[in-house]
């Protein structure tokens, strides 16, 4: 009886350690969740202000990071967007207004050298013409004279280097007259004729000196305008720090206008001048014609009077 007792208080004592054993492990699971619910609750309560403050910060991090990025992109897209408007407005005189003033005063300068050339082309060109006409006509007028007296009726008063050259001679022949020896009359004579043939190449060459100096320095100023143009497109280079070949075309365009212009200035002038030392050469074998002819009518002249002399000489003696 005293064992079954026993058995039963030990049953339970047995149940009740056990039931004890699940209530303080129920308990010991159940308060640490207690405390974790009001702590996730809080946890959120006290991490959203961070994350509030956070989210602008981080939105704008990576907005600064972009623009940062994206600042020599839409620099180069601003540069080049300039660009070709300037190339579709691209003319030489949107070239030359948009130049640098050293440029511009070398196209200005080549310009008016152009300028210079065309003119003293027209001049020369007339006044060759008209020159050529007169001796021409001249010479075909006194071709039958006999005497320089009677060359001077045939030109009448219109003025040409053949009138200088039969006053010369004229005037040679009343100097020296009671001066018996022709070759001295002759040689004074002909030195009278070359001053007035130098005199004359003086005067038909007038001008042509400076076309040789457009021709020969207009190129060289161009390419000058060029390098100093070219150098401004460099300075533009590192200060837009874009190497983009639409961005400096036009400056460099700009530069390249000055070249063309002093080629347009020193070609022409090249080939005028070499046209004009022809003709001009044309010209003073016509005057040397002139000369000769009123050396032949001074020398007729001359004959003319020794003979009448020997006949006045031997009819007083007879």
């Amino acid at each position: 009886m005293s064992l079954s007792r026993v058995t039963t208080f030990a049953v339970i004592s047995a149940l009740a350690m056990l039931s004890l054993a699940g209530s303080s492990s129920a308990q010991q699971g159940a308060t640490p969740a207690a405390p974790s619910a009001p702590v996730a609750q809080q946890a959120p309560a006290v991490s959203q202000p961070p994350a509030t403050l956070s989210q602008p910060a981080a939105a704008a991090a990576p907005a600064a990071a972009s623009d940062a990025a994206a600042t020599p992109a839409e620099r180069e897209g601003k540069l080049l967007k300039a660009a070709a408007a300037e190339l579709k407005e691209l003319s030489p005189w949107t070239m030359f207004k948009s130049a640098d003033v050293v440029v511009k005063a070398v196209m200005i300068g080549l310009a008016f050298a152009s300028l210079v050339t065309w003119t003293i082309f027209i001049a020369k060109m007339l006044e060759l013409t008209v020159v050529q006409r007169k001796v021409r006509s001249a010479l075909a007028k006194i071709g039958d004279a006999r005497s320089l007296a009677e060359a001077q009726f045939a030109l009448g008063a219109k003025g040409s280097v053949l009138a200088s050259f039969l006053a010369a001679a004229m005037r040679e022949a009343r100097l020296s007259a009671g001066i018996s020896s022709d070759a001295g009359i002759k040689e004074r004579a002909a030195s009278s004729f070359a001053e007035i043939v130098r005199a004359e190449a003086r005067r038909i060459r007038l001008g042509m000196g400076l076309l040789a100096t457009i021709g020969a320095t207009s190129p060289f100023v161009g390419l000058f305008g060029t390098v100093w143009g070219i150098m401004n497109s460099f300075i533009g280079i590192s200060k837009s720090q874009t190497t983009n070949l639409a961005v400096v075309a036009p400056g460099i365009a700009e530069a390249l206008l000055a070249t063309a212009i002093g080629l347009v200035a020193a070609i022409p002038a090249v080939i005028i001048y070499n046209h004009f030392a022809r003709v001009t050469k044309g010209y003073l074998e016509l005057v040397n014609r002139a000369s000769g002819a009123a050396g032949r009518l001074l020398s007729r002249d001359l004959d003319r009077t020794h003979v009448s002399g020997g006949q006045r000489a031997r009819g007083a003696a007879e």
